[in-house]
């Protein structure tokens, strides 16, 4: 499960001065860390996928992808409150409140802890409609249904531990929820083959078993965490009377809400564009489906750089507008746009080139869906290029406190630009107007960001805010690419 990375800046003594040195050097060396966790996030993902695919084959692949994206639109549904909640718990520990900052943990947690039972139940007994109204064919119906429902059992748990790896980092300790998140990974990657083929005195559980191992990986690593915050008395543990911090109180519940409110509606319209798209995808039955599904996997790496790139010039930019150091944001910009052209275009390269051996890891040497997958990865790939170009600028503007910005171009990008085109070019070019229309609703995302970004007002009205909040809502931008959680 999505876990907080190692590679924010403590707070408040890690503090990092980043408004001297060599902006691409230091853009490079604070990226770095961020992308490294990140990548080890999602390779959990993607070995689990190759087990389901090699092991249970086409359609079980095609059943993951379809609970990916909608357990992402339900993580979507709790994060942006908890990384609002990380920016107040950092804050409150930059001004040496410990109360204070136990406080907003403890009614973020409550919170968020509610709200995902609430969630998680109402997935499992909605989850059929919605596999239907995605238009989740034949047997990969069954398959998602299964995966999704004992997934769906396991939220509860991954919410305490991804509350309590944010809460962690918004307190300057990066370190334990990077060590909980390798627990959690090398569990889930070891218990699926185990639990999916019945190997030893494993049983035999098929689809189930994956989602069973994930499961198991969610509830161990959430109690080792509950068990070493408390045994290392570490200051966000919450004892005798502050136990009453978890019933949400007013005054914190209001900051947690209007800040989570416009992160976490921006990730509901990016997960619910991507509930679209596959429900697109499925109505072209389950080999293009299975072909997606490998893809979505290999996607998941492509915008990782620009991820990381993203939330160093936000942090960055955050510093520069708080030192008043505004010339510097142009360079910045522009160190973060050459640095994703050079990771990504590498990365997308590299993927282009090697994508037969990549997609047969997948889905098998034999199968059909292969030469599908990579006709997918030759049109659609090259997106995440300019994805890259387009959360950089987004990382620059909020840093200086422009957020509904961001979620227009997105809106307008996803829906009347991607489907669009979609629905106009399908008569004439049938299934590729869905791999086209990802490059075609991305040249629309970053020409209005390129165009909101050279207007002068944002810079003149930039407001410093913490370096932190401006890291935490760059979060928000990931596309869903295959991934069940969204990345921190």
């Amino acid at each position: 499960m999505a876990q907080p990375s190692a590679s924010r800046p403590a707070a408040p003594g890690g503090h990092r001065d980043l408004t001297k040195g060599p902006i691409l050097r230091t853009l490079l060396l604070f990226s770095a860390p961020t992308l490294a966790a990140n990548i080890l996030q999602s390779l959990n993902g993607s070995v689990n996928s190759v087990w389901v695919g090699r092991l249970l084959g086409e359609s079980a692949l095609a059943a993951t992808a379809n609970a990916n994206v909608v357990m992402f639109l339900v993580f979507a549904a709790v994060f942006g409150f908890g990384m609002a909640a990380t920016v107040k718990v950092g804050q409150a520990f930059g001004a040496r409140n410990i109360d204070a900052a136990r406080r907003t943990f403890g009614t973020a947690l409550g919170f968020c802890l509610g709200l995902s039972l609430c969630v998680a139940t109402a997935g499992w007994i909605f989850a059929p409609a919605l596999l239907r109204a995605m238009a989740t064919p034949g047997e990969t119906y069954h398959f998602a249904l299964t995966y999704l429902r004992v997934i769906f059992v396991a939220m509860p748990a991954s919410m305490i531990t991804v509350m309590l790896g944010m809460g962690l980092r918004g307190s300057g300790d990066a370190q334990t929820p990077l060590k909980f998140m390798i627990l959690s990974v090398v569990l889930d990657i070891a218990l699926n083959p185990l639990l999916i083929a019945g190997i030893g005195p494993f049983p035999r559980l098929g689809i189930a078993g994956a989602a069973t191992a994930t499961a198991t990986a969610s509830y161990v690593s959430m109690l080792a965490m509950v068990t070493w915050v408390y045994a290392r008395d570490l200051p966000l543990r919450l004892r005798g009377t502050e136990l009453a911090y978890l019933i949400p109180q007013r005054s914190e519940l209001g900051y947690i809400v209007r800040k989570g409110l416009p992160m976490g509606a921006q990730m509901l319209l990016i997960s619910a564009a991507g509930i679209i798209m596959i429900g697109l995808v499925n109505r072209e039955g389950v080999l293009i489906s299975a072909a997606y599904g490998a893809s979505l996997q290999l996607w998941t790496y492509l915008q990782m750089p620009a991820m990381a790139i993203s939330a160093a010039v936000s942090a960055m930019a955050a510093q520069a507008i708080g030192a008043g150091l505004l010339h510097r944001l142009g360079q910045i910009t522009r160190s973060g746009v050459l640095l994703n052209f050079a990771m990504t275009g590498a990365m997308t390269v590299i993927l282009l080139l090697f994508d037969r051996g990549s997609l047969e890891l997948f889905l098998g040497p034999n199968s059909p869906a292969v030469d599908a997958a990579r006709h997918i990865q030759f049109l659609a790939s090259w997106s995440y290029v300019l994805f890259g170009v387009t959360i950089v600028l987004f990382g620059t503007m909020r840093a200086g406190g422009v957020v509904i910005a961001p979620l227009i171009v997105l809106a307008i990008a996803m829906y009347p630009g991607r489907l669009g085109f979609y629905y106009l070019a399908y008569p004439h070019i049938g299934a590729d107007a869905l791999w086209l229309a990802m490059p075609f609703g991305s040249v629309i995302a970053t020409s209005l960001a390129l165009y909101v970004y050279s207007r002068s007002g944002w810079r003149t009205r930039s407001r410093a805010i913490p370096e932190l909040e401006a890291e935490e809502e760059t979060c928000a931008d990931g596309d869903v690419a295959g991934r069940m959680t969204p990345t921190l």
